[in-house]
């Protein structure tokens, strides 16, 4: 069966078994709750929360979740939970995720992304019902050139950081375990999806735009921009999520699918400058200010162009981007209104509200 439509996925994921890695993260919680609204028996593994505030607490997703609070890179511990779920369906996407953090902490990025990676496959080979399972990697394993043109998913890896560097090697350890011993497996369905940086609301992860703007705007203070005039392919959150989704639900019962890859990111009218964005998200925020953070960081490299191709997901998947910039800005700044100024003590619906609104455009 090809999944045609995100409203198709109820039938798929009610009552499935689904354990999702980094569950606790900003992508993993949203993740988590749109899983449930489908009616999916949740379980999850993370270290901790991520964040102070924390998305998944906010969400009060303690109550809706397995929760399994465990370090992705134990071995042991990873193989004992995985096989007590026995899951229909893995989304692997526990991770170091910031390259700023990889610089100052490589080891801690190097052993999270990398053995992660191999635990969660050494965890699944004794499965022994059938099992589809999604790797979650980043846009930042391409050999970036800045150029113009989309990367599509063959072209070639690279990683000048050690977050990139990570996953990039983290793809390379799935190949080689393809070829080893996951093709001799027939229950075990592996794919691999690459997305970028997401914004939407509930992320507070450092050293991120979004986030550093609504922290600082929220206490009345200016935000420092860093490289205002970087380019950036702006996606939403839910942008991803509904291609991990949409892709797992096609892969489980199409082996055409099995062992593909594929991009997940925004149309190309979605690519903004940094400053587009803090001057969109003003509109929705009284009293904002910011300025050019002239700090010194050139040890650190950051990439100032980096676009994803994604028309194989959109004749493979039929799936596409579906918020506009404008529209991407306005839920992420809202759902933030929402929790700073008037205080809402249900975010759990706004959020349920603003999974629906983007299911509704079908």
């Amino acid at each position: 069966m090809k999944v045609k439509s995100l409203k198709d996925l109820y039938k798929v994921y009610k009552n499935s078994k689904v354990l999702i890695t980094g569950h606790t993260g900003f992508k993993g919680s949203w993740l988590s709750l749109w899983l449930r609204i489908y009616g999916a028996n949740v379980s999850g593994i993370s270290i901790s929360v991520p964040t102070n505030p924390s998305l998944f607490e906010i969400l009060n997703l303690t109550n809706e979740v397995n929760d399994h609070r465990i370090d992705i890179s134990d071995l042991d511990k990873v193989k004992k939970i995985v096989n007590e779920i026995q899951p229909d369906f893995v989304f692997h996407l526990a991770a170091q995720p910031l390259v700023y953090e990889s610089f100052y902490n490589p080891f801690n990025t190097w052993s999270t992304n990398l053995n992660g990676t191999i635990n969660i496959i050494e965890s699944l080979l004794n499965i022994k019902k059938k099992c589809t399972v999604i790797f979650v990697t980043s846009d930042k394993v391409y050999k970036n050139y800045e150029k113009l043109e989309g990367y599509k998913e063959k072209d070639e890896l690279g990683g000048d950081d050690p977050y990139s560097a990570s996953k990039s090697s983290a793809e390379l350890a799935i190949n080689s375990y393809l070829n080893a011993t996951l093709n001799n497996k027939d229950n075990i369905n592996v794919g691999i999806a690459r997305a970028g940086n997401v914004i939407g609301g509930g992320d507070w992860a450092k050293y991120r735009l979004v986030p550093d703007c609504i922290k600082s705007w929220s206490q009345s203070k200016t935000v420092k921009i860093r490289n205002p005039n970087s380019t950036r392919p702006w996606q939403h959150v839910f942008e991803p999520l509904s291609g991990y989704i949409q892709f797992a639900a096609n892969l489980q019962n199409n082996m055409n699918l099995k062992n593909e890859i594929f991009n997940f990111g925004p149309g190309y009218n979605n690519t903004y400058q940094v400053q587009d964005l803090v001057k969109e998200m003003s509109k929705y925020w009284s009293k904002v200010k910011w300025e050019v953070d002239d700090k010194d960081i050139s040890n650190l490299k950051e990439t100032k162009l980096l676009q994803l191709d994604c028309e194989k997901a959109k004749n493979k998947l039929n799936w596409t981007s579906r918020w506009n910039f404008e529209k991407t800005i306005k839920e992420t700044t809202n759902w933030y209104k929402e929790y700073y100024e008037k205080n809402t003590v249900n975010l759990k619906k706004v959020s349920i509200d603003q999974i629906n609104d983007y299911l509704n455009q079908d």
